[in-house]
């Protein structure tokens, strides 16, 4: 078997699986595996050079100006050969073997040496060949000053790792803390104006009750409740999205009938829809089950529903539709509605994890922008996917996909059902 070569560029897709050589800067122009390799050369007064790191899928070869990428061999290994030792030369006890070794692979040489790369606490990370066709042996002054080169590479290698992880660390708590920003924001703003409201009104109830009719009292009460219920919704909202974010919440997968939580949905948004002059169309059927926690996919589906119907005109001819599918991949289940719809921008911002405020809907309604940052949190958890369907003034189509029951057996009888509604 000989070595294949590669030509950077599509064959080297298993580019990403090689950590320790990106750390180094393979491929760019401060790469250090070349300008290694480049050094040790000279120091040796050798030709050719390899270099490979355990675990990753490709070997690297130099030689004067060549520097390529090779398949790693995954049944040659020669760490085992080194018996304790960093370097295997002429007076190597397994030297004969590695020459063996290397030499199944196809490569032709009359000297060969190799150095084990090993980490701080003595872990071997990869090895260095050294190759050609010259038959004077190595001087050990070289092979002094090599080790300590290849030493000062590993401690870089180390260093790199170190100050990536640091890095990748200090991204995250920057997002976490860009994360509560959006939380502050939110209270700031979603939190103040109402209150504001409920003081005011509040405050003429109390001080001004004997000039008032019992209308403006209805009035006034009517917009009391109707803020008091969008705030606790909102201040809700933020519990249940911190309780998905800090793994709170608990995963219990069941067979269940999806029609058991559609069902359950249209029941409480039937109210609302009618309300708004929309049709709330059921048309799961009830053969149709799935595998997962029946509290969050109930959860999922009414804030979906509940958004369908937020952007969904009230002049009568709105319809939200609730269907789904068997397929291969699982259970497919399709919230459609005929409202507003949303641009691609609107599209790639729905999921992310920074919260913003939301849209105002047909009727004027208020939201928090954190509902579709739940559902997707309730169906990654489901080992499901969402996906959506939009285009500007031809309505929404939100996808679930969930995994299949993973038995005829129903787990679930609909009266058992304890559904606890998480509003978003």
């Amino acid at each position: 078997m000989k070595l294949q070569l590669l030509e950077i560029g599509s064959e080297t897709e298993q580019l990403s699986a090689c950590r320790l050589s990106l750390l180094l800067g393979v491929f760019t122009a401060t790469n250090q595996i070349e300008r290694f390799l480049s050094s040790a050369r000279k120091i040796l007064g050798v030709e050719r050079s390899a270099l490979a790191f355990e675990g990753e899928p490709y070997l690297w070869y130099a030689h004067q100006d060549c520097f390529k990428a090779f398949i790693a061999p995954d049944h040659i290994q020669i760490v085992e050969l080194f018996d304790g030792q960093d370097c295997i030369h002429t007076e190597h006890p397994h030297y004969i073997q590695l020459v063996e070794r290397i030499g199944s692979l196809g490569v032709e040489a009359k000297r060969f040496m190799a150095f084990d790369l090993k980490m701080s606490d003595g872990r071997s990370i990869g090895q260095i060949l050294f190759f050609d066709q010259n038959e004077q042996p190595f001087s050990l002054q070289a092979i002094e000053i090599l080790s300590d080169l290849a030493t000062n590479l590993v401690n870089y290698l180390e260093l790199k790792a170190e100050h990536a992880e640091l890095k990748e660390m200090y991204e995250q708590q920057a997002a976490l803390n860009f994360s509560k920003t959006k939380f502050f924001q939110i209270i700031a703003h979603d939190l103040r104006a109402p209150f504001h409201g409920l003081l005011g009104f509040s405050e003429v109830l109390a001080q001004e009750r004997e000039t008032l009719d019992d209308s403006s009292v209805q009035n006034i009460a009517d917009y009391l409740y109707d803020t008091a219920q969008s705030t606790y919704n909102l201040l809700e909202s933020l519990l249940n999205w911190a309780m998905a974010e800090g793994g709170r919440f608990i995963y219990h997968p069941i067979n269940f009938k999806l029609q058991q939580s559609s069902q359950i949905v249209c029941d409480v948004l039937n109210s609302l829809a009618a309300k708004k002059n929309i049709q709330l169309i059921n048309q799961i059927d009830d053969d149709i089950k799935v595998y997962a926690d029946i509290n969050m996919i109930t959860s999922v589906i009414q804030n979906l529903v509940s958004n369908a119907l937020k952007f969904t005109p009230t002049d009568g001819t709105g319809k939200v539709t609730l269907r789904a599918e068997q397929a291969d991949d699982g259970v497919h289940i399709y919230i459609q509605d005929t409202g507003l719809g949303m641009s691609q921008s609107q599209i790639e911002q729905l999921f992310q994890a920074a919260v913003t405020a939301s849209s105002k809907g047909t009727a004027g309604e208020k939201g928090t922008g954190l509902g579709l940052v739940l559902c997707k949190r309730f169906v990654d958890l489901n080992k499901g996917e969402i996906v959506v369907e939009s285009n500007e003034g031809e309505g929404t189509t939100f996808i679930v996909t969930l995994p299949q029951a993973t038995s005829a057996h129903q787990a679930l009888m609909p009266e058992d059902i304890q559904f606890e509604k998480v509003k978003m």
